[in-house]
């Protein structure tokens, strides 16, 4: 028997990480979410991940959209940030009110983030609750020298070079 999952929670917590937003494209309908669990994955072929609850309701569309971008976070865009992690769907997830561009496979890149990685899944792994979309990288841009916002503990932090 392993730890209880709020000492896991606790534990991991300690663990510092950027904040993403992932965007998609179905068709006419745009779509993103808050993720942490983002990480580079192989610079030959360049290929990243993303961890994405099987009950969220990007979920399903980012399986059937088949393309996402990353969008890296900066310390202004916590409201953002939030917007995003909301569990329950009330049209909040729609990117139709928030400035943004596209990308090169249409997934739409959030104006004003430090930087994009725009992908192509290429398969899908199971992970308990989660599901590993790893993507090949296709357009990788910095747009911003401004600081990272930053996840610590529960709360949103700065980190300044």
């Amino acid at each position: 028997m392993g730890p209880a999952k709020e000492d896991f929670r606790q534990a991991m917590g300690r663990f510092a990480t950027g904040v993403t937003v992932i965007t998609t494209r179905l068709g006419e309908d745009l779509h993103g979410m808050t993720a942490n669990a983002v990480t580079s994955l192989s610079l030959d072929p360049l290929l990243v991940l993303v961890c994405v609850d099987k009950t969220a309701d990007t979920h399903d569309i980012l399986a059937k959209a088949g393309v996402f971008a990353i969008n890296i976070l900066n310390k202004d865009q916590s409201e953002i940030s939030d917007r995003f992690a909301k569990k329950e769907f009330d049209g909040a997830h729609g990117l139709e009110d928030l400035s943004h561009t596209f990308a090169v496979t249409g997934a739409p890149i959030i104006d004003g983030s430090l930087a994009y990685l725009d992908c192509r899944t290429v398969t899908e792994h199971h992970g308990g609750d989660h599901t590993i979309f790893i993507g090949e990288v296709l357009e990788a841009k910095e747009l911003s020298d401004a600081e990272p916002l930053v996840f610590y503990r529960a709360k949103y932090g700065r980190f300044s070079a």
